[in-house]
């Protein structure tokens, strides 16, 4: 870690722009170790850095790595159209940082969903190369039969597709559900890949993302979390 100016730890953090920073440095609003810091240049050792503003206590994150259980009827994207965004649910210093999601779920697909503000992370992450495994609960709009998971398992041809897309795991888990893993992360792939092989999906859930499980967040719709090292860890 590196060592920063206060002023530049507030910045990076997302608290606000560098003169804003400096006000609130200048009016005894920033406490490190409990102390009030009023000198914008003084530096600190941002490894394990918490300092305190408006009383309440903030841990220095290089970067963030955040989940989200993404509720229905929100978009993912920054500028949404037709429902609120996925940083309405976020705190507004996350939006100064420029964080953005890891790939996108349609406004009507709830589950797992990942937001960083590290562009290499989120580079490898949605990089088709490494074939991230992410599973999902369809809902279907007609009775789960063989026949459509042996087409799921075989491969359907999409438009605009080179070549049939398969799912790396299809199980049928109740009489109108499946669970299916994909590896190759198309535009609407499980709900194109349903619909090619006879059926339609009707409700959509992200279950995991590499070997990182929605369950074990213990995250309610729309509620969020910071991953620690090792759960970072199952997704590399």
């Amino acid at each position: 870690m590196a060592k920063l100016s206060l002023d530049r730890i507030l910045q990076s953090q997302g608290v606000g722009t560098r003169k804003w920073c400096r006000q609130l440095i200048a009016e005894g609003e920033v406490k490190i170790d409990g102390s009030t810091v009023t000198d914008h240049r003084a530096n600190f050792e941002t490894d394990r850095l918490r300092f305190t503003l408006f009383g309440d206590e903030w841990i220095y994150r290089e970067h963030l790595y955040i989940a989200i259980n993404k509720p229905s009827d929100i978009e993912c994207s920054r500028k949404p159209s037709h429902h609120p965004g996925v940083m309405t649910l976020l705190p507004e210093e996350f939006g100064w940082r420029d964080v953005q999601a890891i790939g996108r779920l349609d406004h009507d697909t709830t589950g797992l969903l990942l937001l960083t503000d590290d562009g290499i992370f989120n580079h490898a992450m949605s990089s088709p190369k490494r074939h991230v495994p992410k599973r999902y609960l369809a809902t279907t709009a007609e009775p789960v039969t063989a026949a459509l998971l042996d087409v799921l398992h075989a491969g359907v041809q999409l438009h605009d597709e080179p070549a049939p897309l398969a799912a790396a795991e299809c199980v049928q888990v109740g009489e109108y559900q499946i669970q299916i893993v994909l590896e190759q992360g198309k535009y609407h792939q499980v709900k194109r890949m349903l619909a090619a092989a006879g059926n339609h999906c009707a409700a959509l859930q992200r279950l995991s993302i590499g070997l990182l499980a929605l369950d074990s967040l213990q995250l309610g719709p729309g509620e969020w979390c910071h991953l620690s090292p090792p759960q970072l860890a199952l997704l590399r």
